[in-house]
């Protein structure tokens, strides 16, 4: 099937409350304006330098949401136009972006990472560390970013049960954060889970914000 047929299966799927992400990363132009011409506007991808060439050449009304792990020397060169970064695990990388994005006069909405899978290789807060970063309460001096949920990825397994434990302990967490630190915040909304192969878990878990790329686009093309 075509990526316009893809698209269209795929949200055919999803309810009105949660919002699909094409993760278009390693994918060409032409692919990404098939999908934006039926009518998909949010897309996501993982490399600085790829999305801020694709953000240069494509429509100016597209989302871009950055999904990949971030590098603090990389911020500048996305705070003029990304829409939402969705992995910040530290403070530190909070920080930076607050201060790249006063340069350009901007609010950069995040999410928080949390690390919720058993593998070592994806990164994120604890669920701890999150709490202590919060509770320092220091965040709330950082004008030009707007903390607006959580964001994080399960095993990649075939346990379908450790993947729903996973998306319930994030979820769970997400309620308590917002009950404790953003219970005046309409703004505090947002939890980014699942991909291709385990969305419907995450649906099921309440996510909000859903990154699909190889079911939408097939597999990634590594040499453009």
């Amino acid at each position: 099937m075509s990526v316009a047929e893809n698209l269209r299966e795929v949200l055919t799927e999803l309810p009105p409350r949660v919002r699909l992400v094409a993760v278009s990363k390693f994918h060409p132009n032409e692919a990404i304006e098939e999908a934006y011409n039926a009518g998909q506007r949010i897309f996501g991808e993982s490399k600085v330098q790829e999305m801020t060439a694709k953000h240069e050449s494509l429509p100016k009304d597209i989302e871009w949401h950055f999904i990949g792990h971030l590098q603090t020397n990389k911020i500048k060169y996305m705070a003029p136009y990304v829409a939402m970064i969705h992995g910040i695990d530290s403070y530190k990388l909070l920080v930076e972006v607050n201060k790249q994005a006063a340069k350009v006069e901007r609010t950069i909405k995040c999410l928080l990472q949390l690390h919720i899978a058993q593998e070592e290789t994806k990164f994120g807060f604890s669920a701890e560390e999150c709490r202590e970063m919060l509770s320092a309460g220091t965040w709330k001096e950082l004008k030009n970013v707007q903390i607006c949920g959580l964001m994080g990825m399960a095993s990649n397994t075939d346990d379908v049960e450790q993947i729903d434990r996973e998306f319930c302990s994030l979820n769970s967490l997400f309620k308590e954060l917002k009950a404790t630190y953003f219970s005046h915040s309409d703004t505090f909304c947002e939890l980014s889970m699942g991909m291709s192969h385990d969305y419907p878990q995450a649906i099921a878990e309440e996510s909000t914000l859903v990154r699909i790329g190889s079911k939408i686009f097939g597999e990634r093309d590594y040499n453009i």
